[in-house]
């Protein structure tokens, strides 16, 4: 591959991770659990190859102690799963 094959491969990683995003905000929000800070790590999207990190961002402990409530109860859910 080509390092201009590889740049326009890297710039459709934004718009990927964008869309990650929103779908982890959506599936959060239908589980009641709202991240307000959610949102695309800005340093990891820049750069001639950005490898976009999702930022979870902070939130009250109300919220996280209710993703740690939904994550207990799917913990099964990480467990042979790719890493």
């Amino acid at each position: 591959m080509s390092k201009t094959d590889n740049a326009m491969n890297n710039r459709g990683a934004i718009p990927e991770a964008e869309r990650v995003r929103r779908e982890l905000r959506d599936a959060l929000e239908a589980a009641g659990v709202m991240l307000p800070s959610l949102g695309l790590d800005p340093l990891s999207c820049t750069g001639p190859n950005p490898r976009p990190l999702i930022d979870l961002g902070r939130c009250d402990m109300a919220t996280a102690r209710g993703l740690t409530v939904l994550l207990r109860e799917h913990r099964e859910w990480g467990r042979g799963m790719e890493r």
